[in-house]
Formats: C-alpha cells, structure tokens, sequence
C-alpha cells in the first residue's frame, strides 16, 4: 500500500499565526504581563496604584478590591492593551527601533495619567502622585511600549524580508 507522505499529519506544516493576530496577541500577553509586575510593585510599596483602578469607572461592589477585582482588572488591561498594540501595529509597525516603542510607551503613560485621569478616581492627579508612583509607572510604560513596539516591529521586518528574498528567488 503507497502512501502519500505529503498528505500525512507529521508532514503537515501548520499555517503561521497572521502577523495582525500575532500583534493582538502581544498586546494581550504584554498587558497581562506589565500589569502582573505592576501589581508586585503595588504589594512592595513602589507605586500607589493598583490595576483595579481600571474598574472603579465601571463597577460597583467592595469586589473589585479584592483577589477577583484584580484578576478582572489585569485582564480587562490586557484587553485594553490589545487595543494599544493595534494603533501601534496601525501607525509604527515600520519604524524598527528601540526608541518608537520608549516614546509610544510614554505616550501611552501621559494619555493614561494626564489626559484620562478623570476617569480613575483612584487615581490622584498627576501632579499629586508621588514620585515613586511617577517613576515606577513611567518606567513600566515604557517597558511595555518597547515590549510591544519591538515585537511587532521585529516582525514587520522579518515579513519585509521573507518577501524580498521571495521576490530575488522568483526572478
């Protein structure tokens, strides 16, 4: 009996994720990820802010300052930071350097503590929040846009060149 070995499972390639899911994806998993540290620096009196400020807005309970309010709300962050991830993939995807993720991550933390702070009643106004709070959080924005940034970046950049060594092979 002759098999066809192409058509086995073993020797099926499995289709790669598409670059805009793979950058959902990293927005999701490096929201997830920067507010899990965010949180450990909240326990280690680093910053003033929890992740659950993100539900205050929105609901209601003593919950939402509890363990389950603050799964909800590193989640939902990551939710929101999918959202991020797409107007990076949207705007910056091709501006493959360090310092577009640093600057979209500072952007993201003025936007988030100056123009949105309205919205966080748990949040004090900018210029009240104590410096460590500033810094901390400064400095995981940051870390998140160049997590964010870079990744998509990258990949936009490997895409670029599997087409270009596409295109010299076929001609």
């Amino acid at each position: 009996m002759a098999e066809n070995h192409e058509n086995l499972e073993q020797n099926q390639r499995e289709k790669p994720m598409s670059f805009l899911a793979m950058s959902i994806v990293t927005g999701l998993f490096g929201g997830i990820f920067w507010s899990l540290l965010a949180y450990l620096a909240y326990l280690f009196h680093f910053t003033e802010i929890r992740p659950n400020v993100i539900l205050e807005p929105w609901a209601l309970g003593d919950w939402k300052q509890q363990w389950l309010g603050t799964v909800i709300s590193i989640v939902a962050i990551g939710i929101f930071s999918a959202g991020a991830a797409m107007i990076y993939y949207v705007t910056m995807r091709k501006l493959n350097s360090i310092w577009a993720g640093a600057a979209y991550g500072i952007a993201l933390f003025f936007l988030v503590f100056y123009v949105l702070n309205p919205l966080f009643p748990g949040i004090k106004p900018f210029w009240d929040l104590s410096k460590d709070t500033l810094v901390t959080s400064l400095c995981f924005y940051v870390l998140y846009g160049v997590f964010v940034g870079y990744s998509i970046s990258y990949e936009e950049n490997e895409n670029r060149n599997e087409e270009k060594n596409r295109q010299e092979i076929t001609s």
